[in-house]
């Protein structure tokens, strides 16, 4: 335990077994380290907040969550059992899904389209059956809480909130376990932002792990269960959301009281 840790009187995480676990993780890009000996773990119905300074390694360790960067070292254990992941598909196939902070949406497309780019049910007469893609648009965002004027309005027309929170719930459509958020409040006006919070919420009252990486400690404070800080490519400590406190979180980012291990005390 780090002596920030220490001082935030950290609880262990729950007893359950995590869902996605990385273990001694490390990644180099040529002479930078990104990444030294980081462990990880989110359990399911859990959002554990990824905070740190610009170069911290958030962004590296997010990619390997992703499937999109593979370590140099270190495993990476699922449900239990060790994986390897070759690429996004093959996180895509345990049940890890991504939102990027670009959101990756068509904006010249509906809402409806928007949800089932690429998985579009087709019926009998080998057509898309767009009847079947609208009921089921209209019941999931109702079952979540979201409002927009119609599933078949242009996701251009959309507000910033309205933007995010689909390209979340199209994240969650193909029954992932896990959902990695990247800035997902970023540019977001305060009622937009609550209502990107409120979805988060309602995605762990449904037993998805998630993982918000952000640097607004507002949200962070008000979305999560535990909040683990990267400082130069290490985990240098880990609270729990309830007990911690918003300066306790900034001097673990800056290092104002954490030891790192290639750093000699004074």
């Amino acid at each position: 335990m780090t002596q920030t840790e220490a001082l935030a009187g950290v609880h262990p995480p729950p007893a359950s077994a995590p869902l996605l676990r990385l273990e001694k993780v490390s990644k180099r890009f040529g002479a930078v380290q990104a990444l030294t000996e980081v462990d990880f773990e989110v359990h399911a119905g859990e959002v554990v907040a990824l905070v740190g300074d610009n170069g911290a390694g958030k962004s590296t360790l997010t990619k390997t969550m992703a499937g999109t960067l593979i370590p140099d070292e270190g495993r990476i254990v699922f449900d239990g059992r060790p994986v390897k992941l070759h690429g996004p598909a093959d996180a895509s196939d345990l049940g890890i899904a991504t939102v990027y902070q670009d959101l990756a949406l068509c904006d010249n497309l509906d809402v409806v389209a928007n949800l089932y780019l690429g998985r579009e049910p087709v019926g009998r007469t080998a057509a898309l059956d767009e009847l079947e893609m609208e009921t089921s648009s209209m019941e999931l965002l109702e079952r979540l809480s979201i409002k927009i004027p119609s599933v078949r309005t242009p996701v251009a027309s959309l507000s910033g909130g309205q933007r995010q929170s689909i390209a979340v719930v199209r994240a969650a459509m193909g029954d992932p376990r896990v959902v990695l958020l990247d800035e997902p409040t970023a540019a977001l006006g305060v009622a937009q932002t609550a209502q990107v919070l409120d979805l988060i919420h309602a995605l762990r009252d449904q037993g998805l792990a998630q993982v918000v990486i952000s640097h607004s400690l507002n949200d962070v404070f008000a979305v999560s269960d535990r909040i683990i800080v990267l400082r130069l490519g290490r985990r240098v400590a880990t609270f729990q959301t309830a007990d911690a406190t918003t300066e306790a979180v900034v001097s673990a980012i800056t290092g104002a009281d954490v030891q790192l291990p290639h750093e000699e005390a004074p």
